[in-house]
């Protein structure tokens, strides 16, 4: 069920999860969100699907070689925006996860682990979303999370501790039509800081390092809605 109202600003959850398809992905939408949920005491996790061993311009580095840069780029990342919950990097290879047995069932499990009062991840109803890593991780997330709330899904899962688990709501990203804003007018500074710890992803952007900050703001700003005046846009479910 998705919610048919206009919404602002979240209570502040205890915990949430960002289920994102690379490094950055989850910053870049939502860092300003996290950071400002981490301050306020939120427990915040991250799951990134795919190694990232694609995203770049460099001729010279290799696949490896890229993989692990992105790792320890996301763990700086994560440690910036303030986030005290698990990070979890699944290792897919990098533009193959349309291709790749669905991560359902593992997100499923690492749902009913962490249970998360808020998951956000990819938007997979956007129109014209040409990465198929885009699409097929917002299928998967939100797949795992209908089969993380009900017990017939994946039993073998449960017990010894762990049970199905249903999150009160789910936030998409990088949406067509939001009904959902979190203000971020104290955060995004924090954002733009986690971001440019992906350093390897300066060359793949147009956004020169500099000016990072200034687009940032400048897009947050164009996606508030009056009243707001910096703000990150989501289309929010409640699963």
């Amino acid at each position: 069920m998705g919610g048919s109202e206009l919404s602002v600003d979240l209570p502040t959850p205890r915990k949430a999860l960002t289920i994102g398809a690379h490094p950055d992905d989850a910053e870049y939408a939502a860092g300003g969100t996290l950071a400002k949920w981490a301050r306020g005491g939120c427990e915040v996790s991250m799951i990134v699907l795919t190694d990232g061993s694609k995203g770049s311009w460099d001729l010279a580095v290799t696949p490896g070689q890229l993989s692990k840069t992105r790792e320890l780029e996301q763990r700086r990342s994560f440690e910036t925006l303030g986030a005290t919950g698990e990070l979890v990097m699944l290792g897919h290879p990098d533009g193959h996860l349309d291709a790749s047995p669905s991560p359902r069932e593992t997100l499923c499990l690492w749902i009913r682990r962490l249970r998360p009062d808020v998951v956000l991840t990819h938007d997979p109803w956007r129109r014209y979303e040409m990465h198929s890593d885009h699409r097929a991780a917002g299928w998967a997330a939100v797949d795992a999370v209908v089969a993380a709330r009900d017990h017939l899904f994946y039993p073998e899962q449960l017990g010894d501790g762990l049970s199905k688990h249903r999150p009160r709501n789910i936030m998409l990203w990088n949406v067509d039509e939001p009904d959902h804003w979190e203000d971020v007018s104290g955060s995004i500074d924090i954002k733009a800081r986690a971001l440019k710890c992906h350093e390897s992803q300066m060359l793949t952007t147009p956004v020169p390092p500099g000016e990072l900050d200034r687009v940032l703001k400048g897009r947050a700003a164009a996606s508030a809605p009056n009243g707001l005046e910096l703000a990150e846009a989501f289309k929010l479910l409640v699963p």
